[in-house]
């Protein structure tokens, strides 16, 4: 039987804490009506013998403290509220036992913004790792040594796991449970807690806002021209001009300040605004493609596709709420 230790710290969200509670103990209770034994021995570990939870409107009781545990198979890391920085200051204790375990042969997943906690103990550190699109701004400037793929539900890095945003946790989830449990069994459960299998991507979820919490006044201009601009065809060369900075210095400043190459944010900022014509008005796809300064079809349909993971007509199709009704 293998051990998972669900751990709660402080400021967890109750619900990645408890949805992988309840999926795994579910999987018990399917094997055992198959006629096969339980495979997980899951516990709520803490550091403590309780945890406030919600602000504290709740209180979760933990089943063991990391102090009483000497040996664990799966390490799962919830999703951490508020201020993440303060989060994991106040969850340092944790981390010379995760990086104990994992040394002496566990596995350790990262749920949503748990990724702030699992990268802290520098394990992740030339690794691959996922997490909300929302703060991948700030985890890329706290975690630079590690290779935040912003699109994706799921990485496996070595026994290093990590998930998306928000409740995309619920696929590594199944990614653990087919692993250690079998494709059968995971697809039974993607059926009974209704959670689609096998969603790699979280492009479609994301929503482009352009950094500027940074102190270049320079190219904060240059992103409000671009933002303000859609319909022009805008160059590097043209902005390097308009702004009196050479090409090089603007691109070098372009991206130390936004994350973003030049052409990477006039692209998303383009895509963005075709996404909310297509989810709202009734523009036909040619329409939004001039309305957000393309004239080519095919690069427009190849841009859209790489940033969002699906092409214009399937996101209308999605999102669209005429579409949906119709």
């Amino acid at each position: 039987m293998k051990h998972v230790s669900i751990l709660v710290p402080q400021g967890a969200v109750l619900g990645s804490v408890e949805g992988p509670r309840q999926v795994l103990t579910e999987v018990n209770k399917y094997l055992k009506s198959v006629g096969k034994s339980a495979l997980f021995n899951v516990q709520l570990v803490g550091l403590t013998e309780s945890v406030p939870a919600a602000g504290g409107k709740y209180t979760v009781f933990t089943d063991a403290q990391t102090s009483t545990i000497r040996k664990t198979d799966l390490i799962i890391i919830p999703a951490l509220d508020g201020d993440l920085q303060r989060s994991i200051e106040t969850n340092q204790a944790f981390l010379p036992w995760i990086v104990d375990q994992y040394q002496r042969g566990a596995e350790v997943g990262s749920l949503c913004v748990g990724a702030f906690l699992l990268a802290s103990t520098g394990l992740l550190n030339g690794r691959q790792c996922a997490t909300h699109w929302m703060a991948a701004h700030q985890f890329k400037n706290l975690f630079p040594e590690v290779q935040l793929v912003e699109d994706r539900i799921i990485t496996d890095e070595q026994g290093l796991y990590s998930s998306g945003g928000a409740f995309s946790y619920l696929n590594l989830i199944l990614y653990l449970i087919e692993k250690h449990a079998g494709r059968h069994v995971a697809v039974f459960m993607s059926k009974a807690f209704q959670i689609e299998i096998e969603r790699n991507s979280q492009s479609p979820f994301i929503i482009f806002h352009g950094q500027k919490e940074h102190g270049d006044e320079a190219i904060r201009k240059a992103q409000e021209h671009i933002e303000n601009n859609l319909e022009e065809r805008i160059t590097v060369d043209q902005l390097a001009s308009l702004f009196a900075i050479g090409r090089r210095n603007l691109e070098r400043r372009f991206k130390k300040a936004t994350a973003n190459s030049v052409v990477e944010y006039i692209q998303r900022v383009k895509i963005e605004a075709a996404k909310m014509r297509l989810e709202s008005s009734r523009e036909n796809i040619n329409e939004v493609m001039y309305g957000v300064g393309y004239t080519d079809p095919k690069a427009f349909r190849s841009t859209f596709k790489r940033i969002t993971g699906l092409s214009p007509i399937e996101y209308r199709q999605k999102y669209n709420r005429e579409a949906l009704i119709g």
